[in-house]
């Protein structure tokens, strides 16, 4: 028998330090984003099931989420903002069949849960992909992305990529984004549009991923050095609201977050304001990112809908501020959607602040949070 110290060198050393790390790192990630996955799926099973059969739930009504989110905040239950309890929300309805994953691993956590036997054979008819393999395989940031797609079959498809090629969150999200569905549609060659997509994907890492803010706001990680974007935002919109207020240019607070429906799609506006002066609302998004295109197509997209639903006869058109920046950079752009009064459009470049004063605001805003 050959003794082991003989074999043992320092390259193997060195090598078997690198599989123990690579082999437990990939453990502890599979087990966080398990973990965050289902505990996202049972806060949308009972947001659900207590929107339906909740005994006091006509006293909230349209509150339920803002009321929710308030109450949960005070109890430092992290991951619980208004915008997040719609997608638990969201998430739970796409994928029901989820229940049988969540039911193995924590049975007394289903107690309100209403005819799971029938929901697991509604759910199963319709998927093929193991829901154990998809929580295993998927990160919750994987699942969000996925959620938006309405269609099975092409959601389907995306999971599918997902774990064959392993692809990150990123990927994923610019495969969706160049069609990729569509594309192997129309192809006469689909293996090989398919290795080739596979060759140059993003693969996800096996490292805990903790610069994920679901990851480290899951797991209680104040540190700002891994502070996700969410975080800087509610930060700058807390600031920014006192900006306004504080100006006495006629700005009324009215919401935050304020949710619209356009066609089937849930949209939120960060911040709406009334303007007693210019007599018209005021939405402002905020994105912790450069200025795009599609930024601003978004915005317009929110003033529109407004300006044709909701606006009363006796206000003038809604006007959009959208606010990006990025490290030491800000730009900002006004979207003066549908208004033509030349009059009106001059009133209103007096009485907002102007772009100058809102660039340096934002900046010195920005150093503040990374400091």
């Amino acid at each position: 028998m050959t003794s082991p110290k003989k074999n043992l060198t320092f390259d193997g050393l060195v090598d078997s330090i690198k599989k123990v790390d690579l082999q437990l790192a990939k453990q502890a990630n599979k087990a966080v984003n398990i973990s965050l996955t289902l505990r996202n799926w049972f806060i949308g099973m009972y947001i659900t099931e207590y929107e339906l059969h909740g005994a006091d739930r006509a006293g909230y009504g349209e509150n339920l989420f803002n009321e929710l989110a308030a109450k949960l905040a005070q109890h430092n239950v992290s991951g619980c903002r208004f915008r997040q309890l719609y997608n638990y929300r969201a998430f739970y309805r796409a994928y029901p069949q989820i229940l049988r994953t969540a039911s193995a691993k924590s049975k007394e956590l289903l107690h309100t849960i209403v005819q799971p036997a029938e929901k697991l054979r509604t759910a199963s008819a319709k998927l093929a992909i193991d829901p154990a393999k998809l929580v295993s395989s998927l990160s919750y940031s994987h699942f969000e992305l996925l959620v938006e797609i309405e269609d099975p079959l092409k959601r389907a498809f995306y999971e599918v990529g997902c774990i064959r090629a392993n692809w990150s969150v990123r990927e994923l999200k610019r495969q969706i984004a160049t069609l990729y569905y569509e594309r192997t549609g129309l192809s006469r060659n689909k293996k090989k549009l398919a290795s080739l997509v596979e060759q140059i994907s993003e693969k996800q890492e096996a490292r805990l991923p903790i610069r994920d803010p679901y990851i480290f706001e899951f797991l209680g990680l104040k540190s700002k050095e891994v502070m996700g974007e969410s975080e800087i935002e509610d930060a700058l919109l807390d600031k920014l609201q006192e900006f306004l207020l504080e100006l006495g240019y006629g700005f009324c607070f009215e919401a935050r977050q304020k949710r619209i429906l356009i066609g089937s799609k849930q949209c939120f506006v960060d911040m709406v304001f009334y303007h007693r002066i210019l007599k018209c609302h005021v939405w402002i998004e905020l994105k912790v990112d450069e200025f795009n295109h599609e930024h601003l197509g978004q915005l317009n997209t929110y003033v529109n809908w407004y300006k044709k639903n909701v606006m009363a006869e006796s206000d003038n058109p809604p006007v959009g501020i959208l606010l990006c920046t990025q490290k030491d950079h800000a730009l900002v752009e006004y979207a003066l959607a549908g208004m033509n009064n030349k009059l009106f459009v001059s009133k209103y470049q007096l009485e907002l602040p102007k772009k100058e004063e809102m660039q340096k605001f934002i900046e010195e805003q920005m150093r503040e949070v990374q400091e």
